[in-house]
């Protein structure tokens, strides 16, 4: 394998060498940059090991940089930060680890190269560039990493068990690169993730969610959520969506395994879109289907208002996840309550009507909705798949065509409650609520325009209706 070295990543690492061999400290490249840049991927982030102190290091290295870069100091971690042109360079010394049963966080003592590199979680993380002098460039490689990036393998370099037992977060890292990556786990590898899956809890839920977050933004998110799902993380981790997996039969009669669809949905707007909180819709469209399932002897079985319920649990969710409780957060609740508008307009005629409601209540993420109410369509059925498709695209048609009539797109109709207010003198009230809902229900059913004029003598003839006349002077 040849990695690729930028120039001015050289001048850097050089520099680093330099600066290490005068205070005596071996110096390493190590991790995620050595591993991306042999992928032909980009990275920004380096790591650098030394056989020392890596503060000195990093502090000694910044007096010959120019200009002089600012150092973040973590004195508990032992460890530096600092910049240089695009790229975050860290820097730590070799150190060996030992880990207590409730905890992640290891005692930690001076180490050589290879205690550093046993305590890495996966033998591709576990490569090493040497910086220094006598041999410059070499791969240092004691697990067979640069053979399992070839052979697209995920190892850890010690026993697995005490791997993911020291930290329990390696095991959603093993599934996150294997999504991000297309890697495959190796067996005994995978198999000690489902022994140690209870280790998980030890884990905080901000670290969780960024590797859930991580997983979700990879090429196919649904081959990280299976896995998931088969080594038992998911139930633990995730509860909500592991209980969308399997399929009832009741008098010969079952359902789809909303699990399988919902990862297929994710799949499909993942390849439209690199939208996470769109993706985060797609996990969640169906996420109220096991509480609102029943059984009908006459249509079989029944999820009525799933979509309503499911708008009502995200908040929940994303409290669970530690994930933004702000306009992200709507966003996903109101394509979760709306999913299924779209092409339930699709089962009769589509009347100008229902698509100015629907305009109007997705406004700005009209075409989000539509992204996710396409990647929904994953029916086995060919011909029933190719009638929803086509209903679709009848659809979408439609709504470009009244959004551009209409200009209803974040629409909010011409007279205000502020104005109906003024003009009447009165307060807040029952009244101006009245007029204003008359005044948007006969713009979105077309009976008057969408303009000043023709809404305003509308605000008149409802408050003639409620014995409302207008201020006087």
């Amino acid at each position: 394998m040849i990695i690729n070295i930028k120039p001015h990543e050289r001048e850097i690492f050089r520099t680093i060498g330099d600066t290490a061999a005068k205070l005596g400290y071996p110096a390493y490249v190590i991790g995620g940059f050595v591993r991306d840049r042999l992928l032909a991927r980009s990275s920004k982030d380096i790591d650098i090991v030394c056989i020392g102190d890596g503060i000195k290091l990093a502090e000694q290295l910044s007096y010959k940089l120019r200009p002089i870069p600012r150092i973040a100091i973590y004195k508990r971690f032992g460890t530096a930060m600092l910049k240089f042109k695009d790229l975050e360079i860290e820097f730590v010394g070799a150190r060996k680890e030992s880990y207590h049963f409730d905890s992640r966080k290891p005692a930690v003592e001076e180490g050589s190269l290879e205690d550093d590199q046993n305590r890495r979680d996966f033998t591709i993380n576990a490569l090493a560039i040497s910086l220094n002098e006598e041999d410059f460039g070499h791969i240092v490689d004691p697990f067979n990493g640069l053979i399992h990036l070839e052979q697209k393998l995920l190892k850890t370099p010690l026993e697995p068990g005490k791997t993911f037992s020291d930290d329990p977060l390696r095991m959603l890292r093993a599934i996150r690169f294997s999504a991000q990556l297309g890697f495959s786990i190796d067996p005994e590898t995978y198999a000690a993730i489902g022994r140690n899956r209870n280790r998980i809890k030890i884990i905080s839920a901000e670290r969780i969610s960024s590797e859930l977050q991580k997983i979700l933004a990879s090429p196919q998110p649904s081959a990280g959520f299976i896995k998931l799902f088969e080594t038992g993380l998911l139930s633990i981790i995730f509860p909500e969506l592991y209980a969308l997996h399997g399929v009832e039969i009741k008098n010969g009669v079952g359902h789809k395994d909303n699990f399988y669809h919902t990862l297929e949905v994710v799949d499909n707007v993942s390849k439209d879109t690199d939208n996470i909180w769109l993706r985060w819709a797609a996990l969640l469209h169906d996420i109220a289907k096991p509480p609102t399932k029943k059984f009908d002897e006459q249509i079989g079985w029944t999820f009525h208002g799933h979509e309503v319920l499911g708008a009502v649990m995200v908040p929940r969710i994303f409290k669970m996840l530690r994930l933004p409780l702000d306009h992200k957060m709507k966003y996903v609740q109101k394509l979760v309550r709306l999913h299924l508008r779209p092409i339930g307009l699709t089962k009769e005629e589509i009347t100008d009507s229902a698509v100015r409601r629907l305009l109007f209540e997705a406004g700005e993420d009209i075409d989000d909705l539509m992204l996710l109410c396409k990647a929904d369509i994953t029916s086995k059925n060919t011909d029933k798949k190719t009638r929803y498709r086509e209903n679709y695209a009848k659809l979408k048609s439609k709504i470009e065509e009244l959004e551009e009539r209409d200009k209803l797109r974040n629409w909010q109709p011409p007279i205000t409650g502020e104005i109906i207010m003024k003009t009447f003198n009165i307060g807040p009230s029952k009244e101006v609520g009245v007029i204003k809902t008359a005044i948007r229900e006969a713009i979105l059913d077309g009976i008057i325009g969408n303009n000043f004029e023709e809404a305003e003598a509308l605000m008149y003839a409802e408050a003639s209706k409620l014995g409302m006349k207008k201020k006087e002077g």
